[in-house]
Protein backbone atom coordinates (compact mmCIF):
# COMPACT_ATOMS: atom_id res chain seq x y z
CA UNK A 1 0.00 0.00 0.00
CA UNK A 2 0.96 3.58 -0.82
CA UNK A 3 1.17 6.07 2.38
CA UNK A 4 0.97 9.52 2.06
CA UNK A 5 1.51 10.74 5.22
CA UNK A 6 -0.96 13.29 7.29
CA UNK A 7 -2.92 15.44 5.15
CA UNK A 8 -4.18 18.82 5.98
CA UNK A 9 -6.87 20.54 4.48
CA UNK A 10 -4.78 22.48 2.47
CA UNK A 11 -3.04 19.54 1.10
CA UNK A 12 -6.10 17.88 0.24
CA UNK A 13 -7.41 20.19 -1.71
CA UNK A 14 -3.95 20.82 -3.51
CA UNK A 15 -4.23 17.13 -3.86
CA UNK A 16 -7.56 17.31 -5.39
CA UNK A 17 -6.11 19.96 -7.90
CA UNK A 18 -3.29 18.15 -8.95
CA UNK A 19 -5.37 14.87 -9.64
CA UNK A 20 -8.23 16.99 -11.77
CA UNK A 21 -5.26 18.28 -13.74
CA UNK A 22 -3.60 14.71 -14.34
CA UNK A 23 -6.73 13.67 -15.50
CA UNK A 24 -6.52 16.24 -18.58
CA UNK A 25 -2.75 17.50 -18.47
CA UNK A 26 -1.52 16.98 -22.32
CA UNK A 27 0.87 14.35 -22.33
CA UNK A 28 -0.52 12.34 -19.44
CA UNK A 29 -2.40 8.82 -19.32
CA UNK A 30 -5.57 10.76 -18.26
CA UNK A 31 -5.43 12.99 -21.88
CA UNK A 32 -4.90 9.58 -23.56
CA UNK A 33 -8.11 7.69 -22.63
CA UNK A 34 -10.13 10.49 -22.04
CA UNK A 35 -9.92 11.73 -25.91
CA UNK A 36 -11.06 8.43 -26.74
CA UNK A 37 -13.48 7.65 -24.22
CA UNK A 38 -15.01 9.87 -21.21
CA UNK A 39 -16.05 7.20 -18.32
CA UNK A 40 -15.03 3.92 -18.13
CA UNK A 41 -16.00 0.71 -19.46
CA UNK A 42 -18.81 -1.34 -17.72
CA UNK A 43 -19.87 -4.95 -17.80
CA UNK A 44 -22.96 -6.35 -16.81
CA UNK A 45 -24.09 -8.72 -13.67
CA UNK A 46 -25.16 -11.89 -15.27
CA UNK A 47 -28.30 -11.90 -12.96
CA UNK A 48 -29.73 -8.40 -13.79
CA UNK A 49 -28.09 -6.94 -16.34
CA UNK A 50 -27.08 -4.08 -13.74
CA UNK A 51 -23.65 -2.99 -15.65
CA UNK A 52 -20.62 -2.23 -13.63
CA UNK A 53 -17.38 -0.11 -14.04
CA UNK A 54 -14.45 -2.85 -14.60
CA UNK A 55 -12.03 -1.16 -12.37
CA UNK A 56 -12.68 -0.59 -8.27
CA UNK A 57 -11.62 0.84 -4.78
CA UNK A 58 -10.76 -1.84 -2.38
CA UNK A 59 -10.34 -0.16 0.45
CA UNK A 60 -10.10 -2.53 3.53
CA UNK A 61 -5.99 -1.94 4.66
CA UNK A 62 -6.70 1.77 3.43
CA UNK A 63 -9.53 1.77 6.32
CA UNK A 64 -7.33 0.72 8.76
CA UNK A 65 -4.70 4.08 8.33
CA UNK A 66 -7.55 6.01 8.87
CA UNK A 67 -6.39 7.00 12.60
CA UNK A 68 -2.94 7.85 11.37
CA UNK A 69 -3.42 9.56 8.17
CA UNK A 70 -6.95 10.39 8.20
CA UNK A 71 -9.75 9.83 5.93
CA UNK A 72 -8.76 12.76 3.32
CA UNK A 73 -6.61 9.92 1.53
CA UNK A 74 -9.51 7.68 0.79
CA UNK A 75 -11.81 10.29 0.08
CA UNK A 76 -9.17 11.61 -2.79
CA UNK A 77 -8.90 8.24 -4.67
CA UNK A 78 -12.47 7.29 -4.30
CA UNK A 79 -13.09 11.18 -6.00
CA UNK A 80 -10.72 10.32 -8.54
CA UNK A 81 -12.50 6.88 -9.15
CA UNK A 82 -15.51 8.12 -9.76
CA UNK A 83 -14.47 11.30 -11.77
CA UNK A 84 -13.25 8.74 -14.45
CA UNK A 85 -16.46 6.27 -14.14
CA UNK A 86 -15.68 3.74 -11.60
CA UNK A 87 -18.46 3.26 -8.96
CA UNK A 88 -17.34 -0.01 -6.88
CA UNK A 89 -15.90 0.33 -3.58
CA UNK A 90 -15.08 -2.64 -1.65
CA UNK A 91 -14.73 -3.02 2.04
CA UNK A 92 -14.56 -5.40 5.11
CA UNK A 93 -15.58 -4.95 8.55
CA UNK A 94 -13.53 -2.56 11.14
CA UNK A 95 -13.41 -1.44 14.81
CA UNK A 96 -16.65 0.93 14.74
CA UNK A 97 -14.57 3.67 15.59
CA UNK A 98 -12.85 3.57 12.55
CA UNK A 99 -15.77 2.53 10.13
CA UNK A 100 -17.67 5.32 11.67
CA UNK A 101 -15.37 8.19 10.10
CA UNK A 102 -15.22 6.12 6.82
CA UNK A 103 -18.68 5.99 6.84
CA UNK A 104 -18.80 9.53 6.97
CA UNK A 105 -16.59 9.61 3.92
CA UNK A 106 -19.16 7.46 1.94
CA UNK A 107 -22.16 9.51 2.66
CA UNK A 108 -20.60 12.80 1.85
CA UNK A 109 -22.69 14.69 -0.83
CA UNK A 110 -21.70 13.73 -4.35
CA UNK A 111 -20.32 10.53 -2.93
CA UNK A 112 -23.22 8.53 -1.68
CA UNK A 113 -25.66 8.31 -3.95
CA UNK A 114 -22.53 7.03 -7.17
CA UNK A 115 -21.16 4.63 -5.09
CA UNK A 116 -22.27 0.54 -5.78
CA UNK A 117 -21.02 -0.32 -2.08
CA UNK A 118 -19.66 -4.05 -1.23
CA UNK A 119 -19.72 -5.19 2.47
CA UNK A 120 -18.66 -8.13 4.15
CA UNK A 121 -19.87 -10.50 7.34
CA UNK A 122 -16.30 -12.06 8.55
CA UNK A 123 -16.60 -13.97 11.11
CA UNK A 124 -17.07 -17.52 11.98
CA UNK A 125 -19.71 -16.64 14.81
CA UNK A 126 -23.40 -16.33 13.51
CA UNK A 127 -24.40 -13.72 15.79
CA UNK A 128 -21.42 -11.91 15.15
CA UNK A 129 -22.04 -11.74 11.73
CA UNK A 130 -25.02 -10.33 12.16
CA UNK A 131 -24.06 -7.55 13.99
CA UNK A 132 -21.38 -6.86 11.64
CA UNK A 133 -24.39 -6.52 9.18
CA UNK A 134 -26.32 -4.10 11.64
CA UNK A 135 -22.61 -2.34 11.70
CA UNK A 136 -22.21 -2.02 8.03
CA UNK A 137 -26.06 -0.56 7.53
CA UNK A 138 -25.95 1.73 10.41
CA UNK A 139 -22.11 3.44 9.79
CA UNK A 140 -22.69 3.52 6.11
CA UNK A 141 -26.05 5.09 6.61
CA UNK A 142 -27.96 2.57 4.29
CA UNK A 143 -30.57 -0.01 4.84
CA UNK A 144 -30.38 -1.69 1.71
CA UNK A 145 -26.61 -2.54 1.07
CA UNK A 146 -25.42 -2.99 -2.67
CA UNK A 147 -23.57 -6.31 -2.19
CA UNK A 148 -23.41 -8.44 1.16
CA UNK A 149 -20.51 -10.94 1.17
CA UNK A 150 -19.36 -13.76 3.49
CA UNK A 151 -15.40 -13.25 3.46
CA UNK A 152 -12.80 -16.25 3.40
CA UNK A 153 -16.30 -18.29 3.54
CA UNK A 154 -16.22 -18.15 7.37
CA UNK A 155 -19.22 -19.55 9.15
CA UNK A 156 -20.54 -20.44 5.59
CA UNK A 157 -22.93 -22.95 6.82
CA UNK A 158 -24.76 -20.25 9.24
CA UNK A 159 -24.37 -16.54 7.40
CA UNK A 160 -25.59 -18.35 4.06
CA UNK A 161 -29.44 -18.59 5.16
CA UNK A 162 -29.81 -15.17 6.87
CA UNK A 163 -27.64 -13.64 3.49
CA UNK A 164 -30.63 -15.07 1.34
CA UNK A 165 -33.02 -13.89 4.18
CA UNK A 166 -31.54 -10.24 3.65
CA UNK A 167 -31.72 -10.40 0.25
CA UNK A 168 -35.21 -11.35 -0.21
CA UNK A 169 -36.56 -8.56 2.74
CA UNK A 170 -34.64 -6.01 0.92
CA UNK A 171 -31.37 -5.24 2.90
CA UNK A 172 -29.28 -6.13 0.24
CA UNK A 173 -29.24 -6.35 -3.20
CA UNK A 174 -26.76 -9.03 -4.06
CA UNK A 175 -25.25 -11.47 -1.70
CA UNK A 176 -21.68 -13.82 -2.55
CA UNK A 177 -18.65 -15.39 -0.65
CA UNK A 178 -15.07 -14.22 -1.10
CA UNK A 179 -11.53 -16.07 -0.97
CA UNK A 180 -8.36 -14.91 -0.82
CA UNK A 181 -6.02 -18.03 -2.17
CA UNK A 182 -6.09 -20.97 -4.40
CA UNK A 183 -6.14 -23.30 -1.31
CA UNK A 184 -9.88 -22.17 -0.63
CA UNK A 185 -11.07 -23.14 -4.07
CA UNK A 186 -11.87 -26.21 -3.79
CA UNK A 187 -14.67 -25.29 -1.26
CA UNK A 188 -15.83 -22.35 -3.38
CA UNK A 189 -16.28 -24.59 -6.35
CA UNK A 190 -18.55 -26.78 -4.33
CA UNK A 191 -20.99 -23.61 -2.32
CA UNK A 192 -20.72 -22.17 -6.37
CA UNK A 193 -22.37 -25.88 -7.41
CA UNK A 194 -24.72 -26.14 -5.02
CA UNK A 195 -26.15 -22.00 -4.23
CA UNK A 196 -27.27 -19.62 -6.18
CA UNK A 197 -24.31 -16.58 -5.31
CA UNK A 198 -24.89 -13.25 -7.13
CA UNK A 199 -20.99 -12.94 -6.91
CA UNK A 200 -18.53 -14.44 -5.98
CA UNK A 201 -15.00 -12.45 -5.35
CA UNK A 202 -11.60 -14.19 -5.82
CA UNK A 203 -7.79 -13.78 -6.07
CA UNK A 204 -6.54 -13.37 -9.43
CA UNK A 205 -3.31 -11.83 -11.42
CA UNK A 206 -0.52 -12.74 -13.40
CA UNK A 207 1.32 -14.26 -10.83
CA UNK A 208 -1.78 -15.95 -9.30
CA UNK A 209 -3.51 -17.78 -12.59
CA UNK A 210 -5.78 -20.48 -10.91
CA UNK A 211 -8.69 -19.15 -10.72
CA UNK A 212 -8.99 -18.98 -15.03
CA UNK A 213 -9.31 -22.96 -14.38
CA UNK A 214 -12.29 -23.98 -12.66
CA UNK A 215 -13.40 -20.88 -10.95
CA UNK A 216 -14.20 -18.03 -13.31
CA UNK A 217 -15.49 -20.85 -16.07
CA UNK A 218 -17.52 -21.91 -13.56
CA UNK A 219 -18.91 -18.17 -12.52
CA UNK A 220 -19.91 -17.87 -16.13
CA UNK A 221 -21.86 -20.91 -16.88
CA UNK A 222 -23.42 -20.28 -13.19
CA UNK A 223 -24.12 -16.46 -14.25
CA UNK A 224 -22.07 -15.29 -11.38
CA UNK A 225 -20.67 -11.98 -11.16
CA UNK A 226 -16.72 -11.76 -10.28
CA UNK A 227 -14.64 -9.31 -7.93
CA UNK A 228 -11.56 -10.05 -7.76
CA UNK A 229 -8.95 -9.30 -5.38
CA UNK A 230 -4.87 -9.38 -4.62
CA UNK A 231 -4.58 -7.97 -8.04
CA UNK A 232 -0.79 -7.15 -6.96
CA UNK A 233 -0.79 -9.88 -4.42
CA UNK A 234 -0.89 -7.55 -1.75
CA UNK A 235 1.89 -5.52 -3.34
CA UNK A 236 4.18 -8.45 -3.57
CA UNK A 237 3.99 -8.01 -7.50
CA UNK A 238 6.01 -4.65 -7.01
CA UNK A 239 8.49 -6.42 -5.44
CA UNK A 240 8.93 -8.95 -8.32
CA UNK A 241 8.92 -5.99 -11.22
CA UNK A 242 11.04 -3.58 -8.80
CA UNK A 243 14.16 -2.42 -11.45
CA UNK A 244 12.65 -4.33 -14.68
CA UNK A 245 11.73 -2.39 -17.52
CA UNK A 246 8.17 -2.81 -18.57
CA UNK A 247 8.73 -5.11 -21.88
CA UNK A 248 8.21 -3.03 -25.50
CA UNK A 249 5.47 -5.39 -26.51
CA UNK A 250 3.43 -4.37 -23.57
CA UNK A 251 2.00 -1.44 -25.68
CA UNK A 252 0.44 -3.39 -28.07
CA UNK A 253 -2.30 -3.64 -25.71
CA UNK A 254 -2.36 -0.21 -24.64
CA UNK A 255 -0.21 -0.99 -21.40
CA UNK A 256 1.91 1.75 -19.92
CA UNK A 257 2.86 0.73 -16.62
CA UNK A 258 3.80 -2.74 -14.79
CA UNK A 259 0.36 -1.99 -12.75
CA UNK A 260 -1.35 -2.19 -15.60
CA UNK A 261 0.61 -5.25 -17.10
CA UNK A 262 -1.36 -7.13 -14.11
CA UNK A 263 -4.89 -5.83 -14.81
CA UNK A 264 -4.82 -6.00 -18.56
CA UNK A 265 -4.43 -9.39 -17.75
CA UNK A 266 -7.20 -10.06 -15.21
CA UNK A 267 -9.72 -7.62 -17.78
CA UNK A 268 -8.96 -10.03 -20.89
CA UNK A 269 -10.56 -12.55 -19.14
CA UNK A 270 -14.81 -12.09 -19.56
CA UNK A 271 -15.77 -13.89 -16.58
CA UNK A 272 -14.04 -10.57 -14.72
CA UNK A 273 -16.84 -8.16 -13.63
CA UNK A 274 -14.47 -5.83 -11.64
CA UNK A 275 -10.97 -5.80 -10.26
CA UNK A 276 -10.36 -3.94 -6.97
CA UNK A 277 -7.29 -2.08 -6.65
CA UNK A 278 -6.22 -0.26 -3.58
CA UNK A 279 -3.95 2.67 -3.13
CA UNK A 280 -4.18 6.06 -1.12
CA UNK A 281 -2.38 7.48 -3.98
CA UNK A 282 -4.52 9.46 -6.44
CA UNK A 283 -1.93 9.29 -9.34
CA UNK A 284 -1.52 5.88 -8.83
CA UNK A 285 -4.89 5.15 -8.85
CA UNK A 286 -5.13 7.00 -12.39
CA UNK A 287 -2.94 4.86 -13.29
CA UNK A 288 -5.07 1.87 -12.05
CA UNK A 289 -8.05 3.28 -14.10
CA UNK A 290 -5.90 3.07 -17.21
CA UNK A 291 -5.98 -0.04 -17.16
CA UNK A 292 -9.44 -0.28 -18.07
CA UNK A 293 -9.45 1.69 -21.69
CA UNK A 294 -7.84 0.25 -25.22
CA UNK A 295 -7.08 -2.87 -26.03
CA UNK A 296 -6.41 -5.88 -24.06
CA UNK A 297 -4.20 -9.10 -24.92
CA UNK A 298 -5.60 -11.43 -26.90
CA UNK A 299 -4.51 -15.25 -26.49
CA UNK A 300 -0.76 -15.47 -27.79
CA UNK A 301 -0.19 -12.08 -25.87
CA UNK A 302 -1.93 -13.43 -22.62
CA UNK A 303 0.85 -16.64 -23.04
CA UNK A 304 3.98 -14.22 -23.62
CA UNK A 305 2.32 -12.58 -20.54
CA UNK A 306 2.22 -15.73 -18.64
CA UNK A 307 6.10 -16.99 -19.79
CA UNK A 308 7.66 -13.57 -18.50
CA UNK A 309 5.38 -13.85 -15.29
CA UNK A 310 6.87 -16.91 -14.54
CA UNK A 311 10.98 -15.09 -14.87
CA UNK A 312 10.13 -12.91 -11.83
Amino acid sequence: MIRLGHLTRRDFIGRMAGAAALLGAPGTLGSMVSSAQQTMPVRAIPGTGERLPIVGFGSSKAVLEIPEEGVDPIELVIRVLLERGGRVVDTSPRPEEIDLEFGRVLQSPGLRDRIFLATKINSDDAETGVAHMRQNQRLFGRRTLDLVQIESLRGLADHWPRLRAWKDSGEARYVGVTVQNAGSYEQLEAFMRAEPADFVHVNYSVLETQAEERILPLARDRGMAVFINRPFMNGGYFGRVSGRELPAWAADFDCHAWSQFSLKYILANPAVTCVLTETTNPEHMEENIGAAFGRFPDAAQLERMRTLARTL
